[in-house]
């Protein structure tokens, strides 16, 4: 059966929000992912009320374990979408936040539903300890597992931990420390001249936590220098170049819009921030992380017949600085036009919530510059990298 592409069936990034992302165990470690989500649907719903009764809920979030049943759901409902709206959890590590725009923009491709609210929270602060203890811990000590490690930060397939097997790629494909220290010097300068600027403002909603209320990413370091990167030891490996200057920061945060067909928004009286043109996901040959937003990049590319040299914004996740060089370099990208209001390094990467927040930026600031095409990329646990072309539709 042929489609006929209509203003029914033609995905569009409607509008998004995500908390300012807090610091591991900072300022929002007493907020569960269930709070940080419902905070975000809640403001979107207030904002577009025909969204509490929109066809699903599609949330990514990686570190569940402990945490109750269908944690899409739950932050559905506590932010206020209707009780009969179906919620699915996602969960292809990094990369849930994206499916989800993928999985929305799908299904309003396939006339199975008009809207849908999408994206992804995490709190690694509240990343549970578990115990096998199912048969008894009589007569015998009792082993605990970080779930923070195991289910987040951890490949399963090496078994071991993903900057251990990145350091390893580093030095495979030539990446030296002082090329990662600069990219992570750039994130920390472009964030904070976007949060200057208010920039990122209207994409964060502040959220109150204990007595006081968050306004901004709490990881941008106002005072980075080469310097003081280059004086930070190596993580993960001895020789290594990762350091947790040039690596993700640890977060807690949620990232959540909505996906509709360009009917429901024209009939709202709502301009979307793009057009969601296609998306596509790559994986392997190996679990290595550093060239999978690239090989993303080339093929939800080849599936519109867009050329590279059309694109003019690029968001790649930083996971590592050196995932951001290898793709950059595989793609002969110019690093201008690359996470141009910083990344993870200084904004933070919550895991599940990422996926989204990177779409949610670039559809915002392909606006703001009036480019047409942007795309967004990143790795994921295993070796695997999705990608989301955006048209700018202002």
């Amino acid at each position: 059966m042929t489609m006929t592409s209509t203003a029914s069936n033609v995905p569009v990034l409607l509008d998004g929000f995500r908390t300012p992302f807090g610091r591991y165990m900072k300022s929002l470690r007493g907020m569960s992912a269930r709070q940080l989500g419902a905070h975000v649907v809640e403001g979107l719903v207030s904002r577009h009320e025909m969204l509490r009764t929109c066809d699903g809920v599609l949330l990514a979030q990686v570190l569940q374990g402990g945490h109750g049943q269908n944690p899409a759901r739950q932050v559905a409902v506590s932010g206020g979408v209707d009780t009969r709206v179906p919620a699915l959890t996602l969960n292809n590590v990094c990369l849930g936040g994206m499916a989800a725009i993928a999985d929305a923009s799908r299904r309003i491709r396939c006339d199975e539903g008009r809207s849908y609210v999408v994206g992804g929270v995490d709190s690694m602060s509240g990343a549970m300890h578990a115990g096998y203890v199912r048969a008894g811990a009589s007569m015998r000590s009792l082993e605990m597992v970080d779930t923070l490690s195991t289910d987040g930060l951890w490949c399963a397939l090496q078994d071991e931990s993903m900057g251990s097997l990145s350091d390893r790629a580093n030095a495979d494909l030539g990446i030296d420390r002082e090329v990662q220290d600069r990219i992570a010097l750039r994130s920390h300068q472009r964030a904070a001249q976007a949060r200057d600027d208010k920039r990122l403002a209207d994409e964060i909603l502040p959220i109150g936590s204990g007595e006081q209320t968050v306004l901004n990413d709490e990881g941008i370091r106002d005072d980075a220098s080469l310097a003081g990167l280059g004086g930070l030891r190596p993580a993960f490996s001895d020789p290594g170049t990762i350091t947790a200057g040039n690596a993700s920061q640890m977060t807690d945060g949620a990232a959540i819009g909505a996906v509709t067909s360009m009917g429901v928004a024209e009939r709202a009286g709502v301009r979307p921030l793009a057009r969601v043109v296609a998306c596509a996901e790559v994986a392997g040959p190996d679990a290595r992380l550093h060239l999978q937003p690239a090989r993303a990049i080339e093929k939800v590319l080849a599936r519109t017949g867009l050329r590279l040299a059309e694109v003019g914004i690029v968001e790649i996740n930083e996971a590592f600085a050196g995932v951001v060089e290898a793709s950059r370099r595989e793609l002969s990208l110019p690093l201008d036009i690359v996470n141009v209001n910083g990344g993870a390094i200084a904004l933070g990467h919550p895991l599940g919530g990422t996926g989204f927040r990177l779409a949610l930026t670039l559809a915002r600031e392909l606006v703001r510059r009036g480019e047409r095409y942007g795309v967004a990329s990143l790795c994921g646990g295993g070796g695997q990298g999705a990608a989301v072309l955006l048209e700018n539709t202002r």
